[in-house]
């Protein structure tokens, strides 16, 4: 069987994700979605006084946001990372490299329920991996263009790479907030979820 780079890349990211994240975010509650382990950032309604800085977004929930970064970073939930897997990891760049929606921290709705937020999480995964299956060993050779920045001269299969390490990265701090949550509900002797 001949082995193409696009079939590594597509199925080192395959992997984690059918393997491991997917499948241990089944069951996900409102409550561990929006639990807040530390003050920090969350998904809010728009408009909530909690909200420590800026609040972005365009639906009924926002992300709290703000730029430059704080120095120490804020502890994120849930709700915070997954917003920032869908529209900063997959969503951004399935627009500039793969034809999909625009979407930006801005205009995006988003979820307010964990339903809604895993919904919104498979298709920005599928989004992306479809758009990675397609590219040949040209597409994946060719500089990545002004879209991405400091990657604006290095070749799309060092973006795929950056990619994948963020979700995967994000991904297990979603599952370790995951045990956390379930941690301390059971010492404190309340059901998780």
């Amino acid at each position: 069987m001949t082995r193409t780079l696009t079939t590594e890349l597509a199925e080192q990211l395959t992997f984690h994700w059918e393997g491991f994240l997917r499948p241990k975010l089944v069951g996900l509650t409102d409550e561990e979605y929006l639990w807040e382990p530390a003050p920090g950032w969350s998904v809010r309604p728009a408009g909530s006084p909690e909200a420590p800085h800026l609040q972005v977004g365009s639906g009924d929930f926002r992300i709290d946001f703000a730029f430059p970064e704080p120095d120490p970073p804020p502890v994120t939930s849930i709700a915070w990372r997954l917003g920032h897997v869908v529209v900063g990891v997959f969503g951004a760049r399935t627009a500039s490299h793969f034809g999909g929606p625009p979407v930006s921290y801005d205009s995006h709705a988003y979820a307010g329920t964990a339903a809604e937020a895993l919904a919104q999480l498979d298709a920005a995964y599928t989004g992306w991996i479809e758009g990675v299956e397609k590219l040949d060993a040209e597409a994946l050779a060719r500089p990545v263009g002004p879209a991405e920045g400091p990657y604006a001269e290095y070749p799309m299969t060092t973006l795929v790479l950056h990619i994948h390490r963020e979700a995967i990265h994000h991904g297990a701090e979603v599952l370790l907030l995951r045990d956390l949550y379930r941690s301390q509900a059971r010492l404190s002797g309340t059901p998780a979820g």
